[in-house]
């Protein structure tokens, strides 16, 4: 696996060592000891799982407090472009974010420490993400900042209209009104 970091320290794009013939691949997709060598100590507990329509956009989300999370996503089948942003209120980068295309095809994946906002759009049908998380889901430590949030600046490639966005995420808060880290 090659580790490289990003503009924001401590976010991390994975790629994966494929080995590949006419039968197909293999590839490592976790290894522990790559893990905590670049990003430090984690503990994954838990796996989650979403399949979704192009032009689904999900987030930017992340849980407050003591339930906050730190994510490894990728993409098994299909494309879409995974957006971390920095809400940390102390990090020279806060307010910033990295945008990074995740497929089925390019095999990459995506580290996402504690103290960010995350959040995907769909680029094709039948998108399957997957991730890992270190902390379990808490409803009530869950927040959500607007995905169009002038303040953050996302060019998330697609018109507004042409999203398919939850009601949470159609009202999220804007960056200056969020909970923050």
């Amino acid at each position: 696996m090659q580790f490289i970091e990003t503009a924001i320290s401590g976010v991390w794009i994975i790629e994966p060592k494929v080995l590949g013939d006419h039968r197909g691949y293999f590839m490592e997709t976790f290894r522990h000891e790559l893990i905590e060598k670049y990003v430090g100590k984690i503990n994954f507990i838990q796996d989650n799982e979403s399949c979704s329509s192009r032009g689904v956009l999900r987030g930017l989300h992340y849980q407050a407090g003591k339930f906050s999370q730190a994510k490894l996503v990728r993409v098994i089948s299909g494309k879409a472009l995974d957006v971390a942003v920095d809400i940390r209120k102390s990090s020279p980068t806060f307010g910033n974010h990295v945008a990074i295309e995740l497929s089925g095809e390019n095999k990459r994946q995506f580290f996402i420490p504690r103290g960010f906002a995350h959040g995907f759009l769909v680029l094709q049908d039948n998108t399957v993400f997957s991730y890992k998380v270190d902390n379990v889901y808490a409803p009530t430590a869950e927040r959500s900042i607007l995905f169009c949030d002038p303040a953050i600046g996302i060019n998330w490639t697609v018109n507004n209209d042409e999203l398919l966005l939850s009601e949470k995420d159609r009202h999220a808060s804007l960056l200056e009104n969020a909970e923050l880290f």
